[in-house]
């Protein structure tokens, strides 16, 4: 079995705190004793679990990723039905409230992240130990990593610094502005990166650049071009990273990891996971919702059929770009070659995003649909350089090197230079804008990208300016805070 960072062994909630022991290979087991503030964190192996305990919710960022493509005009809700997982049809046709089952599931998952990754934090003064540095670095890394999916969807959210929020803080702590949000998670990024290794010290967890290209796409996201620009620099000039040449090999199981990942969220197949506890999955629930309906057929399993690419974002390909074939599953095309048969779901288009849908053997252990161990590739090569371009383009810094990172992508795409792009000024603009839609399709990336270049109104259907930039704070949060926080606007 794998010795990476992935496996549950040590559970923190935001209250109560519950370890578990743990083999070297980051097995599952039961419960042995509760831990405290005050019995804790007075060893090595403490701060470690602790910080295994903070990797563990990116495996819950899932819906993140699946919801960040229904949003936008790239793919379409799917599912069984128009009431198939109710708030994930609501977010597709923009008509969302501020009560939605998984709304509430990703600030209640990733708020767990930050203060797990808090609670690491405000006791690193206590033990000192080798290796100490880089484990606070990884908790800091990991705490503005679920910041920023909260400011991304929520805008202004509370902020405690190193400590952990608990019971009736809600009442007490104002949600802070955006600009604040930003500015915790750039100071925590900015104290991790001098302490990070350039090299991980497992897979999975976080190295130096990891922590500076998340670190540029939040300087990107305020349209702060100069340090963006910069920042990503320093990433490409570490040489660390490259383009995998076959663009195919990246999302399959044997490309995990490689050198074109900075970051990637790791999934395992093992069990435990159930439709009353999502979040208890070790697997990329994501992949089994995104499968395809009662499919019987080689290489690929059964799903849910959520999150179907739209024809218009399959029309958005090139010819002759490598990349349509990785990304796009065209089933009728698939079935009549392969002697497959499948099932139609709500809203079928005939695709399924094939980067993360489940393959044959992947998941031994358990429910397929729920234990899929395909890594999520939270940040590849091929994104620094495409936010490198955009930052030297929309920043005015340096054209040149903007249409040479561009094209370094669409090379690749392409397997030939006949296709790079010579333009300047906004219509290089578009075309970096254009390359980011079919280089990370299927990769949750783009309403974020529609709206911090203004382009949501224009492109999705039923968007509402100045409202559906963000999504609403779920209900109770509103309720519990009682009168401390107000809804965002249009909700």
């Amino acid at each position: 079995m794998k010795n990476y960072i992935i496996k549950t062994c040590f559970t923190i909630v935001l209250l109560l705190t519950i370890s578990t022991s743990c083999s070297d290979n980051f097995v599952d087991r039961e419960p042995v004793y509760l831990i405290t503030s005050e019995n804790y964190f007075n060893s090595k192996a403490d701060y470690y679990n602790a910080l295994v305990a903070a990797y563990d919710m990116l495996q819950s960022s899932y819906i993140n990723v699946m919801m960040g493509e229904i949003a936008s005009d790239n793919t379409l809700s799917g599912g069984e039905s128009a009431t198939d997982v109710i708030g994930i049809q609501q977010i597709d046709e923009m008509t969302h409230s501020e009560v939605n089952s998984n709304l509430r599931d990703l600030w209640n998952w990733m708020f767990a992240g930050v203060n797990r990754a808090s609670y690491i934090l405000e006791f690193k003064d206590r033990t000192d130990f080798d290796g100490k540095a880089q484990i606070i670095a990884e908790a800091r890394f990991l705490k503005a990593y679920y910041e920023f999916e909260l400011v991304k969807w929520f805008g202004g959210i509370p902020l405690k610094g190193d400590a952990r929020f608990k019971l009736n803080d809600e009442k007490a702590i104002p949600r802070s502005s955006v600009a604040e949000v930003y500015a915790s998670i750039e100071a925590e990024l900015l104290a991790a990166i001098p302490d990070l290794a350039v090299n991980a010290p497992q897979v999975g967890r976080v190295s130096k650049g990891a922590a500076q290209a998340l670190l540029g796409k939040v300087y990107l996201y305020q349209d702060k071009f100069v340090n963006a620009a910069n920042v990503f620099e320093d990433v490409i000039n570490s040489n660390k990273y490259s383009l995998v040449a076959n663009y195919d090999t990246i999302f399959e199981k044997a490309g995990e990891n490689g050198t074109e990942s900075l970051f990637e969220v790791q999934y395992t197949d093992a069990e435990g996971a159930s439709f009353g506890c999502l979040q208890c999955s070790e697997g990329n629930v994501a992949v089994g919702f995104n499968g395809i309906r009662n499919y019987s057929g080689p290489t690929f399993d059964s799903g849910y059929s959520f999150n179907v690419p739209t024809q218009e974002v399959v029309d958005k390909f090139e010819v002759g770009d490598k990349r349509k074939a990785v990304a796009i599953l065209d089933i009728v095309t698939w079935a009549a070659v392969n002697n497959a048969t499948y099932g139609v779901g709500y809203k079928h288009t005939g695709y399924f995003n094939r980067k993360y849908i489940a393959r044959k053997g992947d998941a031994n252990i358990g429910d397929q649909n729920l234990t899929n161990p395909n890594n999520y590739r939270s940040i590849r090569y091929a994104d620094v350089l495409l936010m490198a371009a955009e930052a030297n383009n929309r920043g005015g810094i340096d054209d040149t090197k903007a249409k040479n990172y561009l094209n370094a992508v669409r090379t690749r795409a392409f397997g030939d230079n006949f296709h790079n792009i010579t333009a300047s000024g906004a219509a290089l603009t578009d075309f970096i804008l254009a390359e980011r839609r079919v280089e990370l399709v299927g990769e949750g990336h783009r309403f974020f990208d529609l709206v911090r270049t203004g382009k949501a109104a224009a492109e999705i259907d039923g968007f509402t300016p100045n409202k559906n930039e963000l999504f609403p704070v779920p209900y109770e949060e509103i309720q519990f805070s009682n009168g401390n926080w107000q809804q965002n606007t249009g909700y």
